[in-house]
């Protein structure tokens, strides 16, 4: 088995503090009453009024005309690139962003469109990188018709575009009239962080989307953003694609939830992720990158275990985290973790380290 996800081992304790991923967090009581609660109609004919609202509420806190609610936030990159891009296309993003990485290959198979991947710090580029990946206008190089940028950058740790460089690189796209779209998974947490209106990020995208399903805590869910006609070109994707819903109010009466719940409180995942931080790098072996939202990534190649190796030994005492490359680890701060929670894993991940180098 290569692809279908594997069950977990029975064999292995309870979980008692997930930091794998603030995918994993699980809708509240009040989210659940609130769900239960929701209006609803048929989204496909326009008249669920839950979904309608929460498509409005997110025009109005993105600055964008319109906006469509669709299942997930791959599905929300992908049908932005096929309404902004045609076979044959190049599209200029982070060499480690998401649409790269962790979408199947979503551009090239859906779309047809190549991606160009661009080098930067803590995955964002300059707008001299973007400038020099630049190709003449010729019938024998790819029209490079969109750049794409991720707010916060997860395999850049979390991090926030600067202001002042996403503008600048966002502009330049503009001026070489290419499309912007951004990557929003986390954009809340990049607003909370940076005390900015999450409309400020995405003035110059002419699409953009946010993730209902991580840090706000839905279970699923997410929310494009755009002008009435790039709304309306996406519909017709949305419907190739599946994405098109019947009573999705109950799954939209979450994300409302959320908005009115779950974005201010984003703030403790940060300071959490820095207490996390601040006590990995007490333990001998660990190189830890200081967390700017609620992504803590860590390097284990010091205490000679690997990444895989320590993930493991964590999971058998009930601490769940992700790795990324031969060495590299995530834990991800959310809501269903508590201060003494990170507390907690940081203890565990320390003794674990002790015990098990070789």
């Amino acid at each position: 088995m290569v692809y279908a996800p594997v069950q977990p081992d029975r064999s292995l304790p309870p979980l008692r503090i997930n930091l794998f991923s603030d995918t994993q967090t699980r809708p509240s009581a009040g989210m659940k009453d609130a769900m239960m609660r929701a209006e609803l109609g048929d989204e496909q004919n326009g008249d669920d009024p839950t979904v309608n609202a929460l498509c409005q509420r997110m025009a109005a806190l993105l600055g964008k005309p319109a906006a469509m609610f669709l299942p997930t936030g791959t599905m929300c990159n992908q049908i932005s690139i096929l309404v902004h891009c045609r076979p044959g296309d190049e599209i200029l993003a982070h060499q480690d962003a998401h649409i790269v990485a962790n979408e199947g290959g979503g551009p090239g198979a859906l779309a047809g469109a190549v991606v160009l991947g661009l080098q930067g710090a803590r995955g964002m580029f300059e707008a001299a990188t973007l400038k020099a990946a630049l190709r003449e206008k010729r019938r024998h190089a790819p029209p490079q018709t969109l750049v794409a940028v991720e707010q916060t950058s997860n395999a850049g740790g979390g991090s926030v575009w600067p202001p002042a460089l996403l503008t600048e690189v966002l502009c330049l796209a503009h001026d070489e009239a290419m499309h912007t779209h951004m990557d929003g998974a986390r954009l809340m947490n990049a607003a909370v962080a940076a005390g900015a209106p999450a409309s400020k990020m995405a003035r110059h995208c002419d699409s953009v989307w946010l993730d209902f399903t991580k840090g706000l805590g839905a279970p699923l869910g997410a929310v494009l953003c755009g002008s009435e006609a790039f709304i309306d070109q996406a519909w017709r994707w949305k419907q190739r694609l599946g994405g098109s819903l019947r009573q999705a109010g109950l799954c939209a009466a979450a994300c409302l939830y959320a908005l009115d719940h779950n974005i201010d409180r984003l703030a403790e995942d940060h300071a959490n992720a820095r207490d996390l931080a601040r006590n990995l790098a007490r333990v001998p072996g660990l190189a830890v990158e200081q967390p700017e939202t609620n992504l803590v990534f860590f390097d284990s190649s010091a205490t000679g275990l690997t990444a895989e190796t320590l993930a493991r030994l964590l999971r058998r005492q009930g601490i769940s985290v992700s790795t990324v490359g031969a060495y590299r680890l995530r834990a991800c701060t959310h809501l269903d973790v508590d201060a003494a929670g990170v507390a907690l894993a940081a203890e565990v991940i320390a003794q674990t380290v002790r015990s098990a180098r070789p």
